[in-house]
């Protein structure tokens, strides 16, 4: 990093982020309480509640939202007269999937090779360490120049909606000049970027019956239609014979002009194994941030182990739809769910349940917090210019804070570059990017005051 002193006092506040991080990622906080204890996830907010509270931060709550979960706030003065930034990260995480599979144990932050390892490292745990570097950094360089409101979400790997309902039902809470979600990522390690567009999401739940109960696949196998191969071709009906999304009605076309993903560095990113294709067509950047993208998520049928020749009687799957911008996700929805009821063969019974969705969302990049930002990165990253890039994921919250909050300037930060590898085993974070993010965010906060 340069001589600039919040440079110089992030840098030796490093040591206390990898500890306080390493506190963090201990909660097994995964919002899912049918696998997970609800006291994992209490215990984490409490710890952000504390951390806010040993800033000086007021008003500090634990917000019980609609969907049973906590989102921490709380709101640190600044001079009299000075704009107001909400800082936004959220501390749920996903599953760690399989264990076995992780180097070292998924809730213990481990260093290795100049990372550091451990659910929710970069997503979103890290995103609430940032924000406090931030902060810290200028606290010790002449005082924090703005209002900050701090958000941080418990149930955002859920999509089930809490936080965005609380905030429709309390419109002043979240009210600011300007937010900074914490919870994207560099396009690459080292490489400035916010995030101009994200896709939205929907998910449903579809079930297929055709019997009233299993049956010996001798005895009746052959005529007795078989629920679970009806639901495999169902599923295998949302793809084209290349692997692009098929869905009646839904325009699979769209391109991307900005920067672009080179394809092998997609497949290594990626970790696609050797002879495998990707699927889709067009660039690798219209394929993940331009066009909608369905996904299995997960099919409920007897195991390899100790399955019995049967006939199924039912069948179910979890399906994602990533619905890029220009694309409403209620109509996507209404599409991919007629989708699924068209194709379902054999006049077999098919039931369909929406889990959860959100809007896609685009920022207007023209706005002065984005100079400001770009000054601030340019700083924090010498040599390099700061980037907009797409982004296939979902975080259905910005929607609703653009609804809410329409002259609010809206900036995509954060950790999850591709080596994070987020949501998959091993998942972990740069402390190099955890550093200069931090210094970029305070700089940013100094910028975006003087403007």
């Amino acid at each position: 990093m340069s001589s600039n002193p919040v440079a110089e006092t992030v840098a030796s506040l490093m040591p206390r982020a990898q500890a306080e991080l390493t506190e963090l990622v201990a909660f097994k906080s995964v919002a899912d309480f049918g696998q997970f204890p609800r006291s994992e996830s209490e215990a984490a907010a409490r710890w952000v509640a504390d951390a806010l509270t040993a800033e000086g931060f007021e008003d500090v709550a634990l917000l019980d939202t609609p969907d049973g979960t906590q989102s921490v706030y709380g709101h640190l003065p600044g001079p009299a007269g000075a704009k107001t930034v909400l800082l936004y990260a959220h501390y749920d995480v996903q599953p760690p999937l399989n264990e076995a599979g992780w180097t070292t144990p998924p809730f213990e932050l481990t260093e290795r090779d100049g990372r550091w390892y451990g659910r929710g490292a970069a997503d979103c745990k890290g995103g609430v360490i940032m924000h406090l570097l931030a902060l810290r950094a200028l606290k010790a360089n002449g005082g924090v120049p703005v209002h900050v409101k701090f958000i941080a979400e418990g149930s955002e790997e859920q999509g089930t909606g809490g936080l965005e309902r609380y905030a429709e039902a309390h419109p002043g809470l979240l009210d600011a000049n300007a937010i900074v979600i914490g919870d994207a990522g560099n396009f690459r390690t080292g490489l400035p970027t916010v995030t101009a567009t994200l896709r939205g999401m929907t998910m449903l739940r579809v079930q297929v019956d055709t019997l009233e109960g299993n049956l010996h696949s001798g005895q009746f196998g052959g005529a007795a239609p078989d629920a679970l191969s009806a639901l495999i071709r169902v599923l295998d009906s949302l793809r084209a014979k290349d692997g692009t999304t098929a869905i009646d009605g839904l325009t699979p076309d769209a391109s991307w002009d900005g920067l672009q993903y080179d394809e092998e560095q997609f497949r290594k990113d990626a970790k696609v194994l050797d002879g495998v294709d990707l699927i889709g067509d067009g660039t690798v950047a219209d394929r993940i941030w331009a066009r909608p993208a369905v996904t299995v998520l997960g099919i409920d049928c007897p195991p390899v182990v100790g399955a019995t020749p049967s006939v199924q009687a039912s069948a179910r799957a979890l399906v994602s739809l990533r619905v890029p911008p220009g694309i409403d996700t209620d109509e996507a929805t209404k599409l991919l769910q007629a989708h699924l009821e068209t194709h379902t063969p054999w006049g077999a019974r098919v039931s369909i349940e929406r889990i959860g969705q959100g809007q896609p969302f685009s920022a207007d990049t023209t706005s002065p917090a984005y100079a400001a930002m770009a000054d601030a990165m340019a700083v924090a990253y010498p040599g390099q210019e700061m980037q907009y890039a797409g982004q296939g994921g979902s975080i259905p919250l910005c929607n609703t804070l653009a609804t809410l909050y329409p002259h609010a300037e809206i900036l995509l930060i954060g950790l999850s570059e591709p080596e994070a590898q987020i949501h998959a085993v091993n998942e972990s974070v740069s402390p190099q990017e955890l550093e200069r993010l931090s210094v970029a965010e305070a700089l940013f906060l100094r910028n975006y005051a003087a403007g």
